[in-house]
């Protein structure tokens, strides 16, 4: 890993060796064809059986590849995480541990390279296959001695999964000191990162980072287990990591001590362990930072314990900060002095580093003008120039004055009755050569036409004359007479044939029922009107049946008089009644028409019955399709296939799959 910033969390999950074997053994059987008959041709078989061990080769190289690309080599990552890891799980023991997976991977490469050459002169359908077992055999035989390896670097993996992730090379602020001194509560003051806080010594056992803002930078802040006073081989793992961050991060150390004694370790102790740790801060801005002076502050201390105080600050311009994380006196400030430290540190290490000096300092010149002698010359302004700078002056003073009395368009438009009333003159800004133009209206063209021509400049005008005609005509009682009323014979008739209509449909009511007909003699049931009922129904409503409607409406819509008509003289008596009768029939069959009128292929838009049945048979075919691709419902009784297809619908043969 090239990158000095690794995110472990992106390694992928080591299974054990058994889950390794089964997963690889299924793969071979679900991805290579498993259907071979003694009756092919012998190379046929061959070439069955050799795809299945490549095949296998293939699996295993593709996932014990995928461990050793995904952990990290301890010789390419930054000296940090390379050191950390050698803490946490050990140098040696990591990188046998992938080692022996390497091994493994070439082991079984060989295996399948030395069985596919044998397989290439088996003899029959038993010999090949006995191959292809051996060949697998000794692969799972050689995945199985790698069980311990796999553990430990499934334990590994999420053990790295659960590390901070720390940037070596950015801003960074590093607390460290005694075990209990305040450091955790100090970040969290800081950041949210929620440390865990315990009056109780190493609370913190590893590494916790947060981030904050400073200066519109982003700075992350890492709070270190505590570290004992005592030789660097006696130092446990959690003390470690510590040393580990201190060696390794370009970072402000920010060593706390407590005055006050409350963490159980002396002031002595506390100054002893920075001198022994000194070393570490090489090279790197360190302040002294006194924690809870809510208890005791460094102007208390007295005789030897000030004296160890002042050894620490007296020597490489060891700063110092006194704050308190119970009542927050000091702790800001003591965030801000650190990161400004920091900041003017990184500036003169790029600077002793030549960066500064390649990249920027080539590209700068100042010239710096040298005197020739003593005597003063003094700088010469013609008085054109002075007149000038003073009518600017006066301009610039009457524009301020303009602009202190002008009127805003905020204030026009409450003056006219504020917004939604007045709409702002967007054009009387606009800088014409005629201040006419300014209103002009832009011609509108539609379809190659001035819209303005079509427009009737005297719209207006007629229409306030027609509202003064139409105030004269109410004025004169034009619209006081009755409206126009139908004839009263034509309600009477139409009333007639609805109240049959619906004693009709009453009847079929009571057919349907059984109760008109239950129980009584053939006939005995309401019979349908006749032309007497029906002349005497007309006559209850008021109706004329006289001879003046002789013309019936189909001989109106033939375009003849009932004169032209070929009728029977008993027919002729009853005239009245039957041009009444056949009004009522037409009237019957236009609401019979107008029924089924939807059937019909005309109300359609077909031309005949053939385009009304081809209609039809588009529409049934269509409904048939949305039913197939119908969704399932909660009424849907359909059970699903629940086997996968791939096991039941056949196998693949072995020939080419250049058709994928």
């Amino acid at each position: 890993m090239g990158s000095s910033f690794y995110n472990f969390k992106r390694i992928g999950i080591v299974p054990p060796a058994s889950d390794f074997i089964d997963i690889t053994l299924s793969k071979i059987q679900r991805k290579t064809p498993t259907v071979v008959h003694p009756g092919y041709h012998i190379n046929r078989i061959r070439q069955f059986y050799m795809r299945k061990v490549k095949f296998a080769q293939d699996c295993f190289d593709e996932r014990l590849t995928q461990i050793l690309t995904d952990f990290p080599k301890l010789d390419e990552i930054h000296p940090f995480y390379a050191d950390l890891l050698n803490v946490l799980y050990d140098r040696d023991h990591y990188k046998l541990a992938l080692g022996q997976i390497n091994q493994a991977k070439h082991l079984i490469d060989n295996v399948a390279k030395d069985y596919v050459r044998l397989l290439k002169f088996g003899d029959s359908l038993y010999r090949c296959k006995q191959l292809k077992r051996a060949a697998l055999g000794r692969m799972c035989t050689i995945m199985k001695r790698q069980k311990d390896s796999l553990s430990y670097l499934e334990q590994v993996r999420q053990h790295m999964a659960r590390l901070p992730s720390i940037d070596p090379n950015t801003r960074t602020l590093l607390v460290c000191g005694y075990p209990n001194v305040g450091k955790s509560s100090f970040m969290n003051k800081l950041t949210r990162a929620q440390v865990d806080v315990q009056p109780y010594a190493f609370t913190t056992k590893s590494l916790f980072v947060g981030h904050m803002d400073y200066k519109y930078l982003r700075w992350q802040v890492i709070d270190t287990p505590g570290i004992l006073d005592h030789p660097l081989e006696e130092r446990n793992t959690i003390e470690m990591q510590s040393i580990t961050a201190l060696a390794h991060l370009r970072a402000c150390i920010l060593f706390f001590i407590d005055l006050s004694e409350q963490c159980g370790y002396s002031v002595k102790q506390q100054v002893a362990l920075f001198h022994s740790i000194k070393p570490l801060f090489a090279n790197k801005p360190t302040m002294v930072i006194v924690n809870k002076i809510d208890v005791r502050r460094r102007s208390d201390l007295q005789g030897e314990e000030k004296e160890l105080v002042d050894s620490m600050l007296s020597k490489d311009g060891v700063e110092h900060y006194e704050l308190s994380c119970y009542t927050e006196e000091g702790v800001m400030d003591a965030r801000n002095k650190a990161c400004d430290v920091l900041l003017q540190s990184r500036v003169e290490m790029k600077v002793k580093q030549n960066k500064v000096g390649d990249d920027v300092l080539n590209r700068l010149h100042m010239a710096v003008p040298q005197a020739r002698d003593d005597k003063e010359r003094p700088a010469f302004i013609p008085d054109e120039i002075i007149e000038k700078r003073k009518k600017k002056e006066e301009n610039a003073m009457e524009e301020d004055e303009e602009t202190s009395v002008r009127k805003l368009e905020k204030d026009i438009e409450l003056e006219n009755g504020g917004p939604g009333v007045y709409n702002i003159d967007l054009k009387k800004l606009y800088l014409y050569k005629n201040p006419e133009w300014k209103h002009d209206v832009i011609p509108e063209i539609m379809d190659g036409h001035n819209v303005a021509d079509f427009f009737d400049e005297d719209i207006e005008e007629r229409l306030v004359m027609l509202e003064r005609e139409e105030e004269r005509l109410e004025a004169e009682g034009f619209y006081d007479e009755e409206a126009f009323m139908a004839d009263s014979d034509d309600e009477a008739l139409e009333q007639a044939v609805k109240e049959m209509f619906d004693r009709k449909k009453v009847n079929q009511i009571n057919a349907r029922l059984g109760a008109t007909r239950k129980g009584l003699p053939r006939g005995a049931g309401p019979r349908a009107p006749n032309s007497e009922d029906f002349k005497a129904m007309l006559k209850e409503r008021g109706a004329s049946v006289d001879a003046s409607r002789g013309r019936s409406i189909g001989a109106k819509k033939r375009g003849r008089d009932d004169s032209e008509m070929e009728v029977d003289e008993p027919a002729q008596e009853s005239n009245a009644v039957t041009r009444s009768k056949s009004r009522l029939q037409s009237l019957v069959r236009s609401r019979s028409k107008g029924a089924s009128a939807a059937r019909e292929p005309s109300a359609m838009g077909l031309k005949n019955k053939k385009q009304k049945l081809d209609a039809e048979k588009l529409r049934n075919k269509a409904q048939t399709q949305r039913n197939l691709h119908g969704r399932q419902g909660d009424a849907d009784r359909h059970v699903s296939v629940k086997l996968p297809k791939h096991l039941f619908a056949g196998k693949r043969g072995i020939g080419k799959t250049d058709r994928r």
